[in-house]
């Protein structure tokens, strides 16, 4: 079957006009002609009759077959008017519209967090990322997206993969960049014993690790796995949120403090983590911590009371889906900022759109319930100044972004 590619989907396949309906063919370009195998509504074997002026090269030897990147076929450009794109169409599904800012794109080779998945084999440990739409691991030993400190990490990974893991149950590996070594959290692995503990705690000082936890279980701490969040340092708990690399931390940072403006005395700052905004902000301002998770709370109070100059902050351990903060709770505040999971909150911003707060920057990883929450804030009268792509997972359907939500005077 030959096709022509009209568009790109949300989840970055190339879309034809099928004889029943879309036809998805992954790794193509809008205006491409192709060949291939068609399967359902999917479109296999597909080969490149007429490539488009956009499509390179991909730089990953691994990018036809794992699926940790789709869209390495693209150039960059491309990449970054999709996305944004994405975004437009999510605000537009509401009636919303906004001047953009140019996108900010993580360079390759800087991601500082990854799970990765592993299976104990016959001859050793199979580790790396799945094939798209598949349970098979790809080994991915040259990654282009992984910072080279994670990649690194592998040797490490792949014993502890043959010290604990089965060749019937597969694990999940999250290593983080610290400032101190690799930050190891494992789930999926046999039963922890005295005898694995005991190995474990000889391997992760073997190979450096600054900690390593065990289905929740910190089996081995050789250094606090420190995360700097402006003058701050902070030790996140095991596998704690963390923005994917630092230059999108920075990126977002810069946006987030452009938009509440250099005259905001008091902030809130909500769903706060370890304290990735919240510290760098206390530098100049009183902040007002509030995140459902304790442990991060500690982690960012602990940070918060170990750095010498910081402005006061308040930490409140509170579940703001079930209980979020009420317009009356932002008496004296200046500014909010806001950077919710992926499904949004919408309670939140329901209560945020009856308070007399004069800005809100906005940080979000899912462009339809930031569209979704954004409306209720223009219902009630604000005004969406400017919307911003910030784009860290890099050749990935991902869309990160921030923006500034300014009340009518």
């Amino acid at each position: 079957m030959i096709l022509t590619i009209e568009r790109i989907g949300h989840l970055g396949d190339g879309i034809a006009r099928g004889p029943d309906g879309p036809i998805y063919a992954p790794q193509t370009l809008p205006g491409e002609q192709v060949e291939g195998t068609l399967q359902g509504d999917s479109l296999t074997d597909i080969r490149i009759l007429t490539p488009a002026p956009d499509r390179k090269k991909p730089p990953c030897a691994h990018a036809r077959t794992c699926g940790g990147c789709l869209m390495q076929h693209a150039s960059d450009s491309f990449v970054e008017n999709w996305k944004e794109g994405i975004v437009r169409g999510a605000l537009a599904g509401q009636g919303l519209d906004a001047p953009f800012r140019p996108t900010h794109t993580s360079p390759a080779r800087t991601r500082r967090r990854a799970t990765l998945a592993a299976r104990k084999t016959k001859g050793g440990a199979l580790l790396g990322f799945h094939a798209r739409g598949s349970d098979l691991i790809i080994p991915v030993p040259n990654c282009q997206l992984l910072h080279p400190d994670l990649i690194a990490t592998f040797p490490a990974l792949e014993a502890i993969t043959r010290l604990g893991g089965s060749r019937t149950v597969e694990l999940a590996l999250t290593v983080t960049r610290s400032l101190a070594g690799p930050d190891v959290a494992v789930t999926g692995g046999k039963p922890l014993d005295a005898a694995l503990h005991l190995d474990l705690a000889r391997l992760a000082e073997q190979h450096g690790l600054a900690r390593l936890t065990w289905d929740g279980e910190t089996v081995a701490l050789r250094a606090a796995p420190m995360q700097r969040f402006g003058q701050a340092l902070v030790a996140p708990p095991p596998a704690a949120f963390l923005q994917a690399t630092a230059d999108g931390e920075s990126a977002l940072l810069a946006a987030v403090a452009d938009a509440i403006g250099p005259d905001a005395r008091r902030i809130a700052d909500l769903f706060a983590g370890s304290g990735t905004f919240a510290l760098p902000l206390a530098e100049r301002a009183e902040v007002h911590a509030v995140e459902g998770d304790a442990a991060m709370m500690a982690a960012l109070e602990k940070g918060w009371r170990n750095t010498p100059g910081l402005k006061r902050i308040s930490t409140e351990t509170r579940d703001l889906f079930r209980r979020p903060l009420e317009p009356d709770e932002f008496k004296g505040i200046d500014a909010v900022v806001i950077d919710p999971p992926r499904a949004g909150a919408e309670a939140q911003f329901a209560t945020l759109s009856r308070s007399a707060v004069p800005v809100i920057a906005a940080v979000s990883c899912n462009p339809a319930t930031f569209a979704r929450d954004a409306r209720m804030l223009v219902q009630a009268g604000w005004h969406l100044d400017w919307v911003q792509v910030v784009d860290q997972f890099r050749w990935s359907s991902h869309v990160e972004l921030a923006a500034r939500f300014r009340r009518p005077a």
